[in-house]
């Protein structure tokens, strides 16, 4: 994910901060084995906060990876690349079933008994 790659859009740029994070997400990006390069992130003004007199409140992530694209709201670049990395370091399989009972486990076992 190139640093002129990630602000395509019509909100405002990113500062001096954001590109030093994306530095850090694109360095976690390649260890896990995704070519930041393939990736073009696009932030735009959610359409939902245009009607507020004060600006924008949300903005529209959109990711572009491949021929496919995801388009997440979060209300600034911190939540959104939050997010982003948290999807980028989710393990492949589901993760394993607990070990013990919990109240709702015991719960729908016993709303699925026969009366």
């Amino acid at each position: 994910m190139k640093p002129d790659a990630f602000h395509r859009g019509t909100a405002r740029q990113a500062g001096a901060t954001g590109r030093q994070r994306l530095e850090g997400y694109t360095a976690a990006m390649a260890a896990h084995g995704l070519e930041p390069s393939d990736f073009i992130i696009s932030k735009d003004n959610s359409a939902s906060s245009n009607a507020r007199p004060l600006g924008p409140f949300f903005y529209d992530y959109t990711v572009f990876v491949g021929g496919e694209n995801f388009t997440v709201t979060e209300p600034n670049d911190a939540r959104f690349f939050e997010y982003f990395l948290d999807r980028i370091l989710a393990p492949d399989e589901e993760p394993a079933p607990l070990k013990h009972d919990t109240l709702f486990s015991r719960l729908a076992r016993w709303m699925a008994q026969p009366i």
